[in-house]
Order: structure tokens, then sequence, then C-alpha cells
């Protein structure tokens, strides 16, 4: 049986992690399966946008799979961590946006795995945060580096320091999310909306951001935007903007050829 489900509904892939028995925890197979679906929409040039999400109603993921740790010594740990991290690196660096639809609690890595993501949108269910501190543990997959860049270092420390959790409404509030939580019958229908909304767009517009963002992060201002001159430069001088324009001239929605943007 597999730990993941992949559907598609036009240019939008919806993942869902499938351990409802185990709170959707991330072992080595979840993460895996997760890079493999995403990697693989990320190469089908049909492919606009991939939702990511957790069955039932309890959990988006409750984290990493304890019993997988339990009693690693310390060079299998640092292994797995970093494949852990590796994995995530792809997932955020993925030339097709991802969204995760945030259903229930996202806990360590299943907290993690939303930061990763390019948006998250989230159920009024929806609880983040990260407690391994309480386990002795510290989060391993980028929750450290990706959280304080979310949210501001202070906050973010004081969630990883007591493990405390956000509710969907502080997490709207510090800005985790552009979007207020929606109720948890809505949110499959909101994120896939959005993903909708961005696999209609220019696609080679949107790969172009999402890897001048990718740039930016660590970047000074200067380097970043060195980025972006060549990146809009490009842009400018593309198929896809002559007809982007000549659409909003015309006003009639674009018909943008290769919707993955992707040859």
């Amino acid at each position: 049986m597999s730990v993941v489900q992949i559907d598609r509904a036009g240019a939008v892939i919806t993942v869902t992690i499938d351990r409802p028995e185990a709170y959707n925890a991330l072992n080595s197979e979840v993460v895996s399966a997760l890079v493999n679906a995403v990697t693989a929409a990320a190469d089908d040039p049909a492919v606009g946008a991939v939702v990511i999400t957790g069955s039932g109603e309890k959990a988006f993921s409750a984290g990493a799979d304890l019993k997988e740790l339990a009693g690693m010594g310390p060079d299998r740990a640092h292994q797995m961590m970093r494949s852990g991290q590796d994995a995530f690196r792809t997932l955020e660096r993925a030339s097709v946006p991802t969204i995760a639809a945030v259903n229930g609690v996202a806990l360590g890595g299943g907290c993690e795995l939303a930061l990763a993501c390019t948006l998250p949108v989230l159920s009024e269910r929806a609880s983040l945060g990260l407690p391994e501190s309480g386990l002795g543990l510290i989060p391993g997959y980028g929750g450290t580096q990706r959280l304080p860049r979310a949210i501001g270092e202070r906050t973010a420390a004081h969630l990883m320091l007591t493990g405390s959790r956000l509710d969907a409404d502080r997490a709207y509030q510090l800005g985790l999310t552009p979007l207020p939580p929606v109720p948890p019958a809505e949110l499959l229908t909101t994120a896939t909306a959005i993903a909708e909304k961005i696999a209609a767009q220019g696609p080679r517009a949107v790969r172009a951001i999402l890897h001048a963002l990718d740039t930016g992060r660590d970047a000074t201002l200067d380097a970043g935007l060195g980025v972006e001159t060549g990146l809009a430069a490009l842009a400018v001088a593309g198929d896809e903007s002559t007809e982007g324009i000549a659409a909003f001239l015309e006003r009639r929605p674009a018909d943008f050829a290769n919707p993955g943007g992707r040859s």
C-alpha cells in the first residue's frame, strides 16, 4: 500500500500523505515518496501546481516517525537528517509551486514540510509547532532556519524553546500564511483554486518567479536584483509575454502554450 496518494485534475496534482493511523508521520518512505511525486510533477510540462495535504481530519503530519528514530546512533542520525534536509530543499526549490493544505496538526517534520512549500493554506483546525525540545531533540529538517525567516527570530525561538503551538489564526497574524484560515470542508477547494489560478498564469513567468525567490532568499539585495534583471529581460523578450500582453490589450484570456512552461 502506497504511503502517498496522487490525484490529478487538469494542471493540478494533489499529493496526500496516507498514514492516518500514524497521524501521517513522516518516515523515510513518506519523504522519498513526496520528493518523487513533486519531482515528477515538475518534470511534466502539463502540470502547473501541486497541492500537498494529509489524509483524515486530524493531521497534516504529526512529525517524524519516532519509531524510526529510536535507538539511532549519531552517524545514522546525521545521514537521516541530511537526507531529510536535502529532500525538503528539493521541494522548496522545485520549479512547480507547492501548496500545503494543512488540514490538522502540523508538528515537527510536518511543520517543516509546510514551511518548505511555496504557500501554506490552513484549515481553522490547523495548528503548527516545532515541539522537539520537549523530547530532548531539535528540529532537523530545516525548522530552525525556515521558521525564523517566516515569522521572525524571537517568535520562532519562543515556539521552539517552549514547544508551544500556533493555532491557525495566530499563524495567519504572524504572516506564516497569506490567507486567513478556512473552514475544514473548504480547505482542499480553496487550495486547489489557488493552484488552478497559479497554473493559469504564464508558466515560464511562474517558474522564473520561483527561481528569483529562491536565489534571493539568502543573497544580498544587489545580487538578487541582478538575478531579477536577467530573468525579467528574458521574460520581456519571450513568446509568453507576447501572448500575455496581446491578450491584455485585446481584453481576452491569455492562451499560454505548454501550461507547465517546460519543454
